[in-house]
């Protein structure tokens, strides 16, 4: 038996025993551990790598429809959970930003 296979049998067995709770405690440890061990550097360069992987490899199994139905979906929860003054606060900090020069 290869390692890979070792070791997915031994992830199917532990998700049978376990439950979501258990996940998100051993989750939060070795959050906690990799933030005592790592500085500020290791977080950016990992979150740039990882997500620009990531992301691309996304974009190569997905097409357009794919990235509208995730963009309206989106949309349609922050409409829900945000009310009017939110849009113009926003609204107003990106034609500032545009203003300034900024093109986000």
């Amino acid at each position: 038996m290869s390692r890979e296979e070792a070791a997915r049998k031994g992830g199917e067995a532990t998700s049978k025993s376990h439950d979501k709770d258990f996940y998100e405690k051993i989750g939060k440890k070795g959050g906690e551990a990799t933030s005592e061990s790592h500085d500020k550097d290791f977080y950016q360069e990992n979150g740039e790598k990882g997500g620009q992987k990531g992301g691309e490899a996304t974009a190569k199994s997905h097409g357009k429809d794919f990235y509208e139905k995730i963009g309206k979906k989106g949309g349609e929860a922050t409409f829900e959970s945000h009310d009017k003054d939110f849009y113009k606060k926003i609204g107003k900090k990106g034609g500032k930003a545009n203003s300034d020069g900024d093109n986000n």
